[in-house]
C-alpha cells in the first residue's frame, strides 16, 4: 500500500521520532535501525540488516525511534494490507535479527536476501502473513542478472536503492529512487546497470476488496475509519 524510504545523515531530520502513534487494520513491514515499543508492554531494538513484521489488526499504539549507523539514518517501513476477515485480528511483532535472514548465491555477482517468500528452495524466517508475500533484497554486480519468480497472480513491484536496473520483460530502465511495478507475472527478470544494483523486490496476493484509508488506520468502508477514531480517543487500542 505504501513503501516508505527514510535516508539522512542530519540527525534534525529525525531525531524526534515517532511518539505514540495509533494503527488498526494492516501491517508494517520496517528494516534499519529502530527502537520500538507499544501500549501493550512490548519493546524491541532493530538492528543493520534486521526486519520487524508487525501486525496491527484490530489496533495498537507504538513509538518508532529511527538511530544513526556510521552516521547515517537510513531503512524501509511499507505498509501491507489485510483480508477484511483479519482487519481485527490480535495484534503481533515477528521481530527478524540480521543473522536470521538467509543470503542465496543467485550466481556470478548476484545474491539475495530472503525476508519473506521463497528463494530456490530458501524460505524468509516471516511466515503466517495473509497475503502471501514476497520480500527480497536484491544485490547485482554491474552487468548480472535475475529473474525472481512470482507467484500466480501476485501483483509484484521493484524498487531500486542503489545503482541502476533494467527491470521486467520490457527491460524498463529505473535509477536510484524508482520504482516498476508488473502485474500477474511468472517472473520478474533484473539486470543491473554498469555501476551495479541494489533493489527490494516485493510482492503480494491481490484482495479484491475496497480500501478506505485515513491516516494511521486502513480499512474497507469510512464508518469503520470513523470507529477505528472513535476507539483510538476512547482508549480501546
Amino acid at each position: 500500500m505504501l513503501l516508505d524510504e527514510f535516508r539522512s545523515h542530519d540527525p534534525n531530520d529525525y531525531i524526534a521520532g515517532f511518539p505514540d502513534h495509533p494503527h488498526r487494520g494492516f501491517e508494517t513491514v520496517t528494516t534499519g535501525r529502530m527502537r520500538h515499543g507499544d501500549n501493550q508492554g512490548n519493546t524491541g531494538r532493530l538492528g543493520l540488516g534486521s526486519v520487524q513484521w508487525m501486525t496491527a489488526g484490530r489496533g495498537i499504539v507504538r513509538s518508532e525511534f529511527p538511530e544513526q549507523q556510521e552516521g547515517l539514518m537510513w531503512g524501509f517501513q511499507l505498509w501491507v494490507n489485510l483480508p477484511r476477515s483479519d482487519k481485527m485480528t490480535a495484534p503481533r511483532y515477528q521481530d527478524i535479527q540480521a543473522g536470521d535472514v538467509p543470503e542465496v548465491v543467485l550466481g556470478p555477482g548476484a545474491r539475495v536476501r530472503v525476508l519473506v517468500g521463497n528463494v530456490d528452495g530458501v524460505a524468509g524466517p516471516v511466515t503466517n502473513v495473509a497475503t502471501e508475500p514476497l520480500y527480497f533484497d536484491l544485490h547485482l554486480d554491474a552487468g548480472a542478472s535475475y529473474s525472481a519468480v512470482v507467484p500466480s497472480g501476485h501483483n509484484v513491484f521493484a524498487y531500486v536503492y542503489q545503482g541502476d536496473a533494467h527491470v521486467g520483460a520490457a527491460a524498463t530502465s529505473i535509477a536510484r529512487g524508482e520504482l516498476a511495478r508488473t502485474t500477474h507475472g511468472a517472473t520478474l527478470p533484473v539486470t543491473a546497470g554498469a555501476h551495479g544494483a541494489r533493489l527490494i523486490i516485493v510482492g503480494g496476493r491481490p484482495l479484491d476488496e475496497p480500501v478506505a484509508r485515513y491516516g494511521p488506520f486502513v480499512m474497507n468502508t469510512p464508518d469503520e475509519i470513523r470507529q477505528a477514531f472513535a476507539d483510538y480517543q476512547a482508549g480501546r487500542l
